[in-house]
């Protein structure tokens, strides 16, 4: 099916490349105009193209102008002019493809021209490179040349503060990497005021090596968690402590069959008297309730060895389906936490997971998406089908002429890399530049104690240190450099032939204390010299280069994925270079060992190949290439099922941040709190008259829940007087005797705090029950994923049970949101005082203050998951915890899957009761 959408895909290209080619001539056709403005009117054309667009104008209208008018800034700033087919991948992202351009065609200088163009309205363009060198480099360079048309860049990295990524986002152009623009979108949603937030909208997006952020890492979410409590250590242990000294049945009644647990009045004066307070329901005392319900319940519900095993000082939950242990589960809603208090063991604070998105979806956020790759056209389908992108392929600037030679096989691993050392000990006797790639550090290591051993000296990268690795990418083509690299390592920085020209005179300028952000002038007045004098100095190193073959590269072993081996073949040959590329494999590949290795293994043994000796052979070729597509399939499910399961997630998500963003932008929630009344008041009514004749109905139990939400002041008799008589008390005339009592009170509440202070009340009880049921929400929506393949046992497609089961659990969210929020709204203790000009609220619960010990997991440069603290330090046992948790997740095989979901007692949570009287009622319902 795939190769049918990619043919189908390719029909328009011929007629896309001669819309590219027609803007590229009207763009030469203005060169010389441009060429004869000075820098003030070069600057000026910002102004004047803006004002074109507040006229009318599209911006494909201005697009000549707008190239025309980088091409020269960039001339006169970096001494580069835009070849025609970089102004054609310019254009290709402007209208919202991938540009597919080979490694060393400048496709960081192509991002200037559609960056500036879709700058003109103001709305903030977002560069998205793979790592923070990269973001800070290219803002660095490229600022020049927008700065040269009067446009500001900013650069979004690790350890800036709000204020700082408030000013970046506020420029014109801003760079960052996936990932700190995907937390910021999660951090703005966690905001409390809307001057805390950052970004300023999603409008225009180029994602620079596009197919590894947008595929190779879009299997792993961004997801911040942090701790969800401060101090519940130590109450799960003292009520655990209280729960044995309870009787069942005298102290509290248990209901097995829900599950749930109710305290009776003994038990409540009991837990009076041991924590020496008057009453366990004031306000104040709320959070102490669940830890006595959830304390109870670990006594009453959670049986040892049964529900749950201790292991090595550990709770473990059992499945109740398979009787397996499911390792790295816990109960949820501070459930968990009770039983190890239970147990004596230690009680672990529980790290909750405050907000998620995966990549698929934080991208799709955007008016308008492009991207350029040197390798995207493998994954055109997917491209299409998951974010509406097409692939273009530029043409080179110049003919390629890197010679890729066939793959050679060995029997074994051993063999394979002494021959591939012996290789480029060769290639560095003569001059001639060497890159490997590797699969893994281990392998790149084992590789560098061979070459070690015959005396070449070479460079070993692994994807951990960004800015070492591009100043010696920078240098690997230089005379006889061997650098050594894993796959991912060095990516996004040009190998040329002789060095970087460009590279090293940043490196200088930095050397000589000089910035173009800091010291601009300097720096300009600086930059022609040094640039003119190491690019020289180059040239004629490069010379020698290309006599000696150009940049050879040797990988030591197939990809998974055929576009990673061509990103790897891609780094020579670049702008028309000569260039060498090759393939050493062994039997013991995984890729070889696991797919279609028999038929090289059998041409092997029939020839009895002794173990230092290749074979070359088509066969072998093909059968590499029916593996890699077989994973490539494997995997590209693999998305697309992430992607379908987080949809379901992502219109939830939507609507949350979006209620979110009103509230944050200054709505008046006034009505949105008279619709929460309404609502809850009609629910309560609907739960106590759907059954029977009003004369049936139990107004006691309906009028002591009501009393738990809001100070109800009519009576029944008072009702059943007005109405004449019980009988004659129907649904509609309760609902409208008692909506308007409970207007009567919120109007009376609000007189009392007054009409300011009840607004701010409404804005962050709203706010702060929104985020704390959301938070909620995320974690049984994971507890349905897990366990939602079960399903398939019983006939049914799981996609359309978790579709419908978490329809009903954001619907029950919703309903809780209005329930807890009309409760606190009436019940919170609250004390106004002025500042002056606003009235300010202060309310237990109600705090502000920012979330510490936050966690951020997200994918890494191979796209593999890693979990990092607030510093940006990673975290070796929370990652590895998350990489064995995604690996049994992608592994997943129906109903092989366990699942604690149904395990999983929630403590529902209760307005504050006013009196004895209703809290022994409320208490019996908990």
């Amino acid at each position: 099916m795939a190769n049918v959408l990619e043919k189908v895909l390719r029909i328009g290209e011929g007629r896309t490349l001669r819309r590219l080619k027609a803007y590229a001539s009207a763009i030469n056709d203005l060169e010389d105009d441009f060429a004869s403005l000075t820098d003030e009117e070069l600057q000026d054309e910002t102004k004047e193209l803006r004002e074109r667009y507040a006229n009318g104008e599209t911006l494909d209208d201005l697009l000549p102008e707008a190239f025309a008018a980088v091409r020269e800034a960039a001339k006169r700033t970096l001494g580069m002019r835009h070849f025609d087919v970089q102004l054609m991948g310019g254009a290709a992202l402007h209208l919202g493809n991938i540009a597919e351009m080979k490694t060393g065609e400048g496709k960081t200088l192509v991002a200037t021209t559609a960056a500036y163009l879709n700058a003109i309205p103001s709305r903030g363009v977002h560069v998205i490179t793979v790592n923070d060198f990269l973001a800070s480099y290219q803002s660095e360079i490229m600022g020049r040349v927008f700065r040269a048309l009067g446009m500001t860049t900013g650069c979004i990295i690790a350890n800036q503060s709000p204020a700082e990524r408030r000013e970046q986002y506020a420029a014109d152009i801003t760079y960052g990497t996936n990932n700190e623009f995907g937390f910021d979108y999660l951090r703005d949603n966690m905001a409390w005021q809307s001057s805390d937030m950052v970004q300023r909208g999603h409008y225009f997006a180029i994602v620079d090596e596009v197919d590894s952020i947008l595929i190779d890492e879009a299997r792993t979410p961004l997801i911040i968690s942090g701790p969800s409590s401060g101090e519940a250590n130590r109450w799960f242990t003292e009520f655990a402590s209280i729960a044995t000294r309870l009787t069942p049945g005298e102290d509290y009644e248990v209901d097995e069959k829900k599950r749930t647990v109710g305290v009776l009045e003994p038990g409540i004066e009991k837990v009076e008297d041991y924590l020496g307070i008057d009453n366990l329901y004031e306000s104040a005392n709320t959070p102490l309730i669940s830890f006595l319900n959830n304390s109870i319940k670990a006594v009453a519900l959670f049986k040892k060895d049964k529900d749950y095993v201790v292991m090595n000082g550990e709770v473990l939950i059992v499945d109740e389906h398979t009787g397996r242990i499911l390792m790295g589960r816990r109960y949820n809603e501070g459930i968990h936490q009770a039983i190890e208090a239970k147990e004596g063991v230690e009680v672990k604070a529980e790290n909750q997971t405050l907000a998620t998105v995966t990549l698929q979806n934080y991208f799709r956020l955007y008016q308008k998406l492009s991207g350029m790759t040197g390798t995207a056209e493998t994954e055109a389908a997917e491209f299409m089908s998951t974010y509406k992108l097409g692939v273009v392929p530029i043409p080179t600037n110049k003919p390629m002429q890197r010679l890729d030679q066939t793959d050679l096989v060995y029997k074994n691993e051993k063999a394979k890399f002494e021959q591939v050392a012996e290789d480029i000990a060769e290639r560095h006797e003569k001059g001639q530049p060497v890159l490997v790639g590797t699969t893994s550090v281990e392998k790149s290591e084992y590789l560098s104690k061979l070459l070690a051993k015959k005396g070449v000296k070479h460079e070993v990268l692994n994807a951990k240190n960004h800015a070492r690795e591009a100043a010696i990418v920078a240098q690997a083509g230089r005379l006889g450099a061997v650098t050594v690299a894993t796959n991912m390592a060095g990516r996004g920085t040009d190998i040329m032939l002789g060095g970087n020209s460009e590279f090293l005179a940043v490196q200088e300028m930095h050397a000589k204390g000089l910035s173009p952000t800091e010291t601009p002038d300097e720096y300009e007045a600086e930059w022609d010299d040094v640039f003119a004098r190491v690019k020289a100095e180059i040239k004629e190193e490069g010379d020698k280069v290309r006599e000696a073959g150009g940049l050879y590269v040797l990988g030591t072993e197939r990809h998974e994925s055929r576009r990673i081996d061509n990103q790897l073949r891609g780094r020579s040959g670049r702008q028309g270079d000569p260039g060498e590329s090759r393939f050493y494999l062994s039997l013991t590949d995984d890729l070889m060992r696991l797919f279609n290795s028999g038929a090289a293994e059998s041409l092997m043994g029939r020839s009895n190949v002794p173990d230092d000796l290749a074979i070359e052979n088509k066969l072998v070729g093909r059968a590499i290439r029916s593996a890699q597509a077989q994973v490539e399939g494997r995997n590209a499910e693999i998305r697309k099922n992430v992607l379908k399961y987080d949809d379901v997630l992502n219109r939830q998500r939507e609507a949350i941040y979006s209620d979110r963003r009103h509230i944050l932008e200054g709505d008046d929630i006034h009505d949105r709190a008279q619709a929460f009344l309404k609502s809850v008041v009609d629910d309560v009514i609907d739960t106590h008259t759907g059954e029977g004749s009003p004369d049936d109905w139990d107004l006691d139990a309906m009028w002591t829940e009501l009393g738990t939400l809001f100070p109800i002041s009519i009576s029944i008799d008072e009702v059943i007087t007005e109405a004449g008589s019980k009988g004659k008390a129907s649904r509609e005339f309760l609902g409208r005797e008692i909506l308007s009592d409970a207007k009567l009170a919120y109007k009376t509440r609000e007189e009392l705090l007054g009409e300011e202070a009840m607004r701010e009340l409404e804005r962050r009880v709203v706010l702060s029950v929104i985020d704390r049921r959301w938070r909620d929400h995320l974690y049984e929506m994971d507890y349905l994923k897990d366990g939602i393949g079960l399903r398939a046992m019983a006939q049914r497609d799981p996609l359309v049970e978790y579709q419908r089961e978490g329809y009903a659990l954001f619907q029950s969210m919703m309903g809780q949101i209005r329930e807890e929020s009309v409760g606190y709204l009436f019940n919170l203790e609250v004390q106004v005082q002025s500042d002056g000009e606003n009235a300010v609220i202060e309310a237990k619960g109600l705090s502000e203050d920012e979330v510490s010990g936050l966690e951020y997991s997200a994918p890494s440069i191979d796209g593999e998951v890693e979990v990092r603290d607030e510093r940006g330090r990673l975290e070796q046992a929370a990652t590895a915890r998350a990489q064995k948790a995604q690996a049994e997740a992608e592994a997943a095989a129906g109903p092989e899957q366990g699942s604690a979901f149904g395990n999983a007692a929630t403590a529902s949570g209760q307005a504050a009761a006013s009196n004895r009287a209703e809290r022994r009622q409320a208490a019996k319902k908990g």
